[in-house]
């Protein structure tokens, strides 16, 4: 039996190293961090958003950045500072434009798809990880931004998606908790939430159970491949080991472009940095005031997910600023006074702060399939939406694997 190292222990890796080992392949797989989930599949918005498929090629994208270059606090930030990979990156984002229908429409046909593979893994293998089943609420406050998502619905419905039109009364019906004005509303019930991380851990202890085999605290520093053999080179505090594999599949978030190149390939992933609090809802009344339903909210771009009693996530903001970690107070500062605002019986006194790295390939769509040679193979480049469209690309690139072809057939997500 031939064997794949898969690169990467984020919410792709695992469920690629799901799908393999159900399908009875000899699966290894290799993560840096000590547990699976533990970096930009750690503390996303929650969504699984179907609703929320609609692909930023387009030209108001460009127009928002623009305006908002200057303010720190901006829902899409962008360093200034020349940079080629930044510079080739908006370039093919540019060049992607004309692609903006047809890859949203696609993008939420795998949402749908994938919607069904991830709820009915986690029924078999028991993974409890907060699913809220509530739908997902988009809220818009002006004329322009509604009308702009009556456009985006006409685009879901023909990749399969119900979304319905809401007045602000039906808002404040769905989710009483809600406060401020709007002009109105989009629903989707069929949306749901939940945490990323609980179901990345729990997927990859499910994995383990059907013979993969997991290599965790390692960084892999090089890997070669010859179309036959891969060989791997991997260091844990300074010990370096080596490997040899059949085949090779990345899905290493934003270091997937680096590894790429060493295979001969070339993945134009950029690491977009989204924040997120999670706020500690220790009291009653904190624990009544939040939301159970998820938002989206169009002006801000921050999404919402109620995580058990407990918890609740705020998540969102872009920014293009290179491999940077760093969790910026004046990125924080603006999520925290929308709870305030828009839930003010919510207590904001405790909250975790996060960042991470979102690899987002230009045209916005995962890069799934081939590389150049016949063993190396991609499933990568999900940007913010790598939560809800991870199941389908793994039994995507899976196919790819059992019944050949170059890259992952369509007809898996066709409605």
């Amino acid at each position: 039996m031939k064997s794949f190292v898969i690169i990467g222990g984020g919410i792709t890796g695992v469920t690629t190293a799901y799908v393999l080992a159900k399908r009875g392949y000899d699966v290894t797989l290799i993560e840096r961090h000590r547990y699976a989930g533990m970096e930009t599949s750690y503390a996303n918005g929650g969504q699984l958003s179907a609703s929320n498929a609609e692909v930023w090629t387009h030209w108001s994208t460009i127009v928002k950045g623009m305006k908002w270059a200057f303010k720190k606090d901006a829902p899409l930030l962008i360093n200034l500072k020349p940079d080629w990979h930044k510079a080739s990156w908006f370039a093919e984002f540019i060049s992607s434009i004309p692609s903006y229908k047809s890859n949203t429409v696609q993008t939420t046909r795998m949402a749908i798809e994938a919607r069904k593979y991830l709820l009915s893994w986690a029924k078999e293998e028991g993974i409890d990880f907060d699913l809220k089943r509530e739908g997902i609420l988009h809220i818009y406050r002006d004329k322009p931004g509604f009308d702009h998502a009556a456009n985006v619905s006409k685009m879901l419905a023909d990749g399969g998606l119900d979304r319905i039109s809401v007045t602000p009364n039906e808002m404040k019906e769905i989710e009483p908790t809600l406060a401020g004005k709007y002009y109105g509303g989009y629903f989707t019930e069929t949306d749901s939430t939940g945490d990323i991380h609980k179901f990345t851990f729990g997927l990859s202890e499910a994995a383990a159970s059907l013979g993969v085999k997991t290599i965790y605290d390692h960084e892999v520093t090089s890997v070669k491949s010859d179309g036959n053999r891969v060989n791997l080179t991997m260091r844990k505090a300074g010990q370096v080991n080596e490997l040899i594999f059949d085949n090779v599949i990345v899905c290493a978030g934003v270091a997937s472009r680096s590894i790429a190149s060493q295979l001969g390939d070339r993945v134009n992933v950029y690491p977009v940095k989204g924040y997120s609090i999670t706020v500690n809802l220790s009291d009653k009344a904190s624990q009544e005031g939040a939301p159970n339903v998820s938002l989206l909210d169009d002006e801000t771009k921050l999404v919402t997910s109620r995580l058990g009693l407990d918890r609740f996530r705020v998540a969102g903001t872009a920014e293009f600023n290179g491999v940077n970690r760093d969790i910026r107070s004046d990125r924080i500062k603006p999520l925290v006074d929308w709870v305030n605002g828009c839930f003010p019986e919510v207590s904001t006194r405790s909250i975790v702060p996060w960042a991470g790295l979102r690899p987002m390939m230009p045209n916005m769509m995962p890069r799934v399939g081939r590389g150049n040679k016949p063993n190396v193979y991609y499933n990568t480049g999900h940007g913010h939406l790598g939560w809800t469209l991870s199941a389908c690309t793994a039994e995507m690139i899976g196919d790819v694997i059992q019944f050949g072809g170059a890259s992952a057939s369509t007809k898996v997500v066709q409605v």
